[in-house]
């Protein structure tokens, strides 16, 4: 385990730093910018008793060539949100440009931003239209959502500021003022290595995290959330303690189809799952998939309209699909531990009208985690003897 696996370029503890395990294997920073050529930008406000927002941005294919598509596919698990833009990946499996999760009420801001981002730094994919991807999840509980404070130019730095490499988590970018299982939430990222064909791929997951109930909260199997039901100010708030959103990005370099995109998306639900959410209806669960492989393996719309562009033949390569379950797999370990990190790398915040989100118990929860583990570690090891013994049987 790598130091970039147990804490953020901060130093905030991650979920492994608990001590508690997840299955597969993650990449060098155990971060969606694992995939080759992700990048990723926060721009986050924090500002005197109310403002507790952001945005975050993510480049698919990093900064340089925002017009290539990428293969794409959107699910939607419960439909109380706003993602901008699949209606075009659902016809065309494809879509191009940055991503930008963001506020509820903070949409059109981020809407604008790309488009103005894209106008300043490559004013020839401007020059037919864009249609952004932009996400959201309410953080009214502790912002002044109302209040416009997350400006154009503010939301253009996140872009301009993505990079590669290890990534904060928690109360950052567009996570900044959002709630977890009663816990201060916001963002969290994982990744997860799968070997094809002799090469290696990376499945990379970044989540905004505003979503589930602390009944709900189940950490490597072990039902949390009852043994921590105290110190629970939201639920005392709302009616429908569950009631909340989460967004999930999935990328990877392994060469897919759109329907392979889709059905990833769709295995982003396992992994939430195995956190204790079952998806409210008070929830906005928006997931988008894509694949960065077959790079200028796709016309870009504007080209096809342009009569000086050649006509061409697109052509993509792809995993067969009785060899996915892998990068299913990996999407949904990946999911499981960025819901966790989100919540693990994180502090109490007190915001808008003081109201108050307390910050996950690391100490009591290891302390509560570590007979179970125990447990299960004594356990896998006896099954893995017997395994051991009934082999050398069979091999007399």
């Amino acid at each position: 385990m790598t130091e970039a696996h147990r804490s953020t370029p901060a130093g905030k503890p991650r979920a492994r730093a608990l001590g508690i395990p997840f299955d597969g294997t993650p990449g060098r920073w155990n971060a969606i910018t694992d995939v080759p050529g992700v990048e990723v930008g926060h721009v986050t406000l924090i500002e005197g008793e109310g403002v507790r927002t952001g945005i975050t941005a993510i480049h698919p294919r990093g900064r340089a060539d925002p017009s290539d598509p990428c293969v794409a596919g959107f699910h939607s698990q419960n439909g109380q949100g706003e993602m901008t833009g699949v209606h075009w990946v659902q016809e065309s499996g494809t879509f191009s440009g940055p991503i930008a999760l963001t506020s509820t009420h903070a949409i059109g801001t981020a809407h604008n931003a790309i488009v103005q981002w894209t106008a300043r730094n490559h004013p020839q994919v401007a020059d037919g239209w864009l249609l952004p991807v932009v996400a959201e999840t309410w953080d009214g509980y502790v912002h002044d959502i109302n209040g416009g404070h997350l400006t154009e130019e503010l939301a253009v730095e996140a872009f301009e500021g993505a990079v590669s490499g290890p990534l904060e988590e928690g109360s950052v970018g567009g996570g900044t003022g959002m709630v977890c299982y009663g816990y201060k939430g916001g963002f969290g990222t994982a990744s997860r290595t799968v070997a094809y064909a002799g090469d290696d791929y990376t499945v990379g997951v970044a989540v905004q995290a505003n979503f589930g109930a602390r009944r709900e909260l189940t950490i490597a199997g072990v039902p949390l959330g009852r043994a921590l039901a105290d110190d629970n100010p939201v639920e005392r708030f709302f009616a429908m303690p569950a009631a909340g959103s989460v967004l999930v990005i999935v990328a990877t370099d392994a060469p897919l189809l759109p329907d392979q995109c889709r059905a990833l998306a769709r295995r982003v639900t396992v992994g939430l799952a195995r956190t204790g959410s079952s998806g409210d209806h008070f929830s906005g669960d928006l997931f988008l998939a894509c694949s960065v492989a077959n790079a200028g393996a796709i016309t870009p719309e504007d080209d096809a309209l342009r009569s000086t562009a050649p006509r061409r033949y697109d052509e993509l390569r792809f995993i067969p699909w009785g060899y996915q379950d892998p990068l299913n797999q990996a999407v949904a370990q990946a999911t499981e531990e960025a819901v966790v990190n989100a919540i693990v790398a994180n502090e109490e915040m007190v915001g808008y009208a003081g109201r108050r989100v307390p910050g996950f118990p690391r100490e009591r929860a290891r302390e509560l985690l570590a007979p179970v583990l125990a447990a299960r570690a004594d356990a896998l090891g006896e099954l893995d003897a017997q395994a051991d013994a009934a082999d050398a049987k069979a091999a007399l």
